[in-house]
C-alpha cells in the first residue's frame, strides 16, 4: 500500500512531461477561502515554513505538492557506496546532502535546501505565469519535497476563494477563483480537502459550498475545522467535530493554527504540534487522538492510499484504451517519406481513384446530408435541366401579331393561297433558339459540381493531402486547370447541338405532323363552328351593306393613315387569319416538341463525354505528367508545420501512456490490498 502513493506521483511526472490532462489522477485538492488556515495546515504537514504569505490572494496559480518520504540522511549516507550508486529505494537523489530538501518540475536538477529560497521560487514563478497584478492562471506549479518527517502524500493547493477584488484585480475575480476551484474537484478521482475556519459559521462556508456542488454526497470530501483556538470564550467545535452539524462522509479534523504572532517570532512548527497537542488535550479531551495535524497527515495518506487502490483498476483500463487510441493517431500522420516518387505516385492515384469512385457513387466516405458526384450531376441532369425544359412554353413570347406579320413577309406584294412554309421555317427557329441558354447551364452547373468534388475529395479521402499542403494546392490546380481547359469544349458542342437543329427544320420527320392533316383539322374545326354555313351567309350580308374600311371615298388624312399603318396593332383576325395562325401555331408546337425532347437527351450524353467522362479518363495521367517531376517531388512533399506538430506531440504522449502502463503493471496485486 505504501507504494501507491509514490506510483501515482511517477504517473504525474510523466503526464507533466507532456503537458497533458487526459488521464485523471487521484489526489487531495485543498479548498478554502482566504485567510481560512490553508498555508498553515499545508506547511503544518510539510513540518517547514515555505508557503508565500501576504494580504489578498497570496496562492494565484495551483501549487501541486509532492510529499515523499525518505530515509534520513545517516542512513541514507550508509545505503549508499563510495562510489554515489543508490542503495535505497527511498532515496531518489542519490549524493543529497541534506535532510529535507524540494525540488520544482520547472527547474531541471536543481535542488532547493533552503526552505526560505522554495517560498522565493513559488513567489517567482508565480509572478512569472500570471503577472504582478494580483491576477490568477490555471498553470499548476510542480513542487516535491522530501523529507523523513513527511508521509507520502499528493495535494493540490489553490487559490482563496474571495468576494471582493483587490488592487488591481480583475472584477470577475471570484468566478475565475471559482472555476479554477471547480476544474480541479470535478475530477471524480480527486479527494476534496475543504478547510473552514471554527471561529466563522459553517453553514456558510464558501468551500463546502463549492465541494457539494460536484459531491453532494460528499464521498470525497473531508472537513478541517481549523483556528480551534480563535472560538468565542465558552464556546467550542465540539459539536461540529462530531459531525451532528454538518455531516461529512470522509470525516472532520480540528486543528489549531499557528497565529501571526507565532510566525513572526518564527515559532518551530514542532514547538506548534505540541501545543496544539496540548491544547486539544485540555479542550477535545475525548477528540484529542482523531484531532491535530499528525492525525491529518495520517489521515490523508490513509485516504489517498485507498482511494488509489480504488481508483488503479480504472486507471489501467484508461491507460491501455488512450494508448490505442494514440497509436491509431500517430499512424494517421503517416511515417516519415523516404521514397518521394513512390509516395507522390501513390497519393495521386489514390486521389484520382477518389475522384472517379465519387463520380460513379463507389466513395468510400458516403455523405447523407446532401447529393454529391455523380449523384449530384443526375439530379442536374433529370431534375434541374429537364424540369427546366418542360417548363419552356413552346409558343412562349410569340403572339398572334407575330405570327401574321411573319406570313405576310414570307409573301411579299402577293396575297397567299395557304400558308407559308417560309414563315414556319421562321418562326420555329425562334423557338427553338430558346433551348440554348438552360443547355449552357446545364454544362455550367455540371462543371461546378465537379469543381466541388475536388474539396470533397480533399476532405475525406486521404489524409496525406492534410498532410502535403504543397501537394495538395497543386493537385487542385491540375485538376481546375483540366477541367477548365474542357470547359470550353463541352460549350460548343453543345452550342453546336441547337445550332444543328437550327440548320435544317426536318419537316419529314416521323413523329412530325404533316401540314396537309394539321390545315384540314383546323378547316374542319372552322366549318364545325359555323353551323353549317348559316353565320356565314350572316356575315357576308352584312359585309355587302357595310363597306369594309379602306373602301369608298377616304378623306386625304384617312388614306395617310392607311399607308402609315399597313398592319393594325390589334384588331379582330378574319376567318383566314385565324386559320393560318393555329395552323402554325400546331406546326411550331408539335416540331418544337421533337427538338426539344431530343435537346433533353442529347446534352446530356454531350456533357458526359465532353467534360465528366474525359475527365475521369485522363485524370491521373494529368496528375502525373504534371507533378510527377524529380524537380518538384521534395518540394511538394514538404510537411505542413501542424501536421509534424501534431505528430511529434502524439508520440510524445504515446511514450508518455507507454511509461504509464509500465508503471502500473510493475505493481504487484499484493500492493493493492
Amino acid at each position: 500500500m505504501e507504494t501507491l502513493i509514490p506510483t501515482i506521483n511517477r504517473l504525474q511526472e510523466v503526464f507533466l512531461t507532456v503537458g497533458a490532462e487526459v488521464i485523471q489522477l487521484p489526489q487531495i485538492v485543498v479548498v478554502g477561502s482566504q485567510s481560512s488556515g490553508k498555508s498553515s495546515v499545508l506547511e503544518s504537514l510539510v513540518g517547514r515554513d515555505f508557503l508565500p504569505r501576504g494580504s489578498g490572494i497570496v496562492t494565484r496559480r495551483p501549487l501541486v505538492l509532492q510529499l515523499v518520504n525518505v530515509a534520513p540522511l545517516q542512513d541514507r549516507l550508509k545505503s549508499e557506496n563510495g562510489n554515489g550508486v543508490k542503495q535505497n529505494a527511498q532515496s531518489s537523489y542519490p549524493g543529497v546532502k541534506a535532510e529535507e530538501w524540494g525540488t520544482f518540475l520547472h527547474c531541471k536538477n536543481q535542488i532547493f535546501a533552503d526552505f526560505q529560497e522554495i517560498r522565493r521560487e513559488i513567489e517567482a514563478e508565480t509572478e512569472r505565469g500570471s503577472g504582478d497584478n494580483k491576477g490568477i492562471t490555471p498553470e499548476p506549479i510542480y513542487l516535491k519535497i522530501f523529507s523523513p518527517k513527511v508521509l507520502n502524500l499528493t495535494l493540490v493547493d489553490l487559490p482563496g476563494i474571495t468576494k471582493v477584488p483587490v488592487g488591481d484585480q480583475p472584477e470577475d475575480i471570484e468566478a475565475q477563483v471559482q472555476e479554477m476551484i471547480l476544474s480541479f474537484i470535478s475530477n471524480p478521482n480527486s479527494l476534496i480537502l475543504t478547510v473552514s475556519p471554527a471561529n466563522s459559521d459553517l453553514a456558510t462556508s464558501d468551500a463546502l459550498k463549492l465541494a457539494r456542488e460536484v459531491d453532494p454526497d460528499g464521498r470525497r470530501t473531508l472537513l478541517v475545522v481549523s483556528k480551534l483556538d480563535l472560538m468565542d470564550a465558552g464556546t467550542d467545535a465540539l459539536e461540529v467535530l462530531l459531525g451532528r452539524v454538518i455531516p461529512v462522509r470522509l470525516g472532520i479534523i480540528g486543528v489549531v493554527n499557528r497565529s501571526q504572532h507565532d510566525i513572526n517570532t518564527q515559532k518551530s512548527l514542532e514547538d506548534t504540534v505540541r501545543d496544539e497537542h496540548a491544547f486539544l488535550q485540555r479542550h477535545y479531551p475525548s477528540l484529542a487522538s482523531r484531532a491535530g495535524s499528525r492525525y491529518l497527515a495520517k489521515t490523508l495518506s490513509r485516504l489517498l492510499m485507498h482511494h488509489i487502490r480504488d481508483c488503479l483498476p480504472e486507471l489501467k483500463t484508461r491507460v491501455t484504451v488512450l494508448s490505442a487510441q494514440y497509436q491509431a493517431r500517430l499512424n494517421s500522420y503517416g511515417q516519415p517519406v523516404e521514397d518521394h516518387s513512390a509516395t507522390l505516385l501513390q497519393i495521386v492515384t489514390k486521389f484520382a481513384s477518389d475522384y472517379c469512385n465519387t463520380i460513379e457513387g463507389t466513395a468510400r466516405y458516403i455523405q447523407t446530408s446532401e447529393l454529391c458526384g455523380g449523384a449530384r450531376i443526375c439530379y442536374i441532369f433529370h431534375e434541374t435541366f429537364g424540369r427546366t425544359l418542360q417548363s419552356i412554353d413552346p409558343l412562349g413570347g410569340l403572339t398572334e401579331l407575330d405570327i401574321l406579320t411573319a406570313i405576310r413577309n414570307a409573301t411579299g406584294p402577293r396575297p397567299a393561297l395557304f400558308v407559308p412554309e417560309v414563315s414556319f421555317e421562321l418562326l420555329v427557329k425562334r423557338q427553338i433558339k430558346r433551348l440554348e441558354e438552360p443547355s449552357m447551364r446545364c454544362v455550367e452547373l455540371v462543371h461546378e459540381e465537379l469543381q466541388r468534388i475536388i474539396q470533397h475529395c480533399s476532405s475525406y479521402s486521404t489524409q496525406e493531402l492534410i498532410r502535403f499542403p504543397k501537394l495538395h494546392d497543386s493537385i487542385v490546380e491540375v485538376v481546375t486547370g483540366l477541367l477548365r481547359k474542357r470547359l470550353p469544349v463541352t460549350n460548343e458542342m453543345v452550342h453546336n447541338l441547337v445550332a444543328i437543329e437550327l440548320a435544317y427544320i426536318n419537316t419529314k420527320h416521323p413523329d412530325f405532323t404533316d401540314a396537309a392533316q394539321v390545315s384540314a383539322s383546323v378547316n374542319s374545326q372552322q366549318a364545325e363552328a359555323l353551323d353549317g354555313g348559316k353565320r356565314w351567309k350572316n356575315e357576308k350580308v352584312a359585309e355587302e351593306r357595310i363597306p369594309p374600311a379602306g373602301f369608298g371615298s377616304p378623306s386625304k388624312s384617312q388614306a395617310i393613315n392607311l399607308l402609315d399603318s399597313a398592319m393594325p396593332v390589334s384588331r379582330k383576325l378574319s376567318s383566314k387569319e385565324q386559320r393560318d395562325c393555329e395552323i402554325i401555331q400546331r406546326l411550331i408546337k408539335c416540331y418544337f416538341l421533337i427538338v426539344r425532347k431530343s435537346i433533353q437527351d442529347s446534352v446530356p450524353k454531350t456533357v458526359m463525354h465532353f467534360l465528366v467522362n474525359f475527365v475521369k479518363e485522363h485524370l491521373q495521367s494529368e496528375l502525373v505528367g504534371q507533378l510527377y517531376k524529380q524537380g518538384l517531388l521534395q518540394e511538394l512533399l514538404i510537411e505542413s508545420q501542424d501536421t509534424a506538430q501534431q505528430r511529434t506531440e502524439v508520440a510524445q504522449m504515446l511514450e508518455a501512456l507507454k511509461k504509464a502502463n509500465n508503471i502500473i503493471s510493475e505493481m504487484r496485486e499484493t500492493h493493492l490490498w
